[in-house]
């Protein structure tokens, strides 16, 4: 590898824990037909994708998916189903985070969603007494960007608001969809599998 001055992380399934079929479950048993259709493992599709690509506002993501259940079904009970697709964030990531901090720019670029992110992911990080900001030097969010991965324009967008070199960063993802997007652009890229810790990861690239 070249030399690496950053890590840029994505989230879900690389540094939080996630299950895609809790999501679906908890939106089956709210009613809700076509769950499975729409909420996918690596990218969303209807309003759930607008959601993330910043499209929509909690309310207006709320009001379209009760198009899809009864009309009874409330916005909390909309927003606690979604966030179940989040499983727990362990604290030796964090420690992890903290001391890769220390020796390279860490940095995230994520497709989530504002109730996720300022939600249940926003108090995950907030296991050490700290708050996200400690363990990251930068944060690209789709709904931000208004972008999803893998569509160019998000990594743009975060090179020019983070400040990283595509060729000064590895990024880490558990898409390989994602990871070739990247790779064009000229990123250092590398696979986290499910079931493996992006640590281990690192040890392989000699980069821990």
């Amino acid at each position: 590898m070249k030399q690496v001055k950053n890590l840029l992380f994505d989230l879900g399934g690389v540094v939080i824990d996630i299950e895609r079929q809790r999501c679906v479950d908890s939106l089956t048993a709210l009613g809700m037909h076509n769950a499975d259709e729409m909420i996918g493992l690596y990218r969303q599709s209807g309003p759930f994708l607008q959601l993330e690509a910043g499209a929509l506002s909690p309310e207006e993501f709320c009001e379209q998916m009760r198009q899809h259940m009864p009309a009874d079904v409330t916005d909390t009970q909309i927003q606690q189903a979604i966030s179940n697709f989040i499983i727990d964030i362990p604290v030796h990531r964090l420690e992890a985070l903290r001391m890769l901090r220390q020796r390279y720019g860490t940095y995230v670029l994520s497709n989530t969603n504002p109730i996720m992110f300022e939600g249940i992911i926003a108090s995950l990080f907030e296991k050490e007494g700290l708050d996200i900001d400690a363990y990251f030097d930068g944060i690209t969010v789709s709904y931000r960007a208004k972008k999803n991965k893998p569509e160019p324009e998000i990594f743009h967008y975060a090179e020019r608001t983070m400040g990283i070199r595509p060729e000064e960063t590895l990024f880490l993802d558990d898409s390989q969809h994602n990871l070739d997007a990247a790779a064009a652009l000229g990123y250092q890229v590398a696979l986290v599998p499910v079931g493996v810790e992006f640590t281990d990861i690192l040890k392989q690239l000699n980069l821990l």
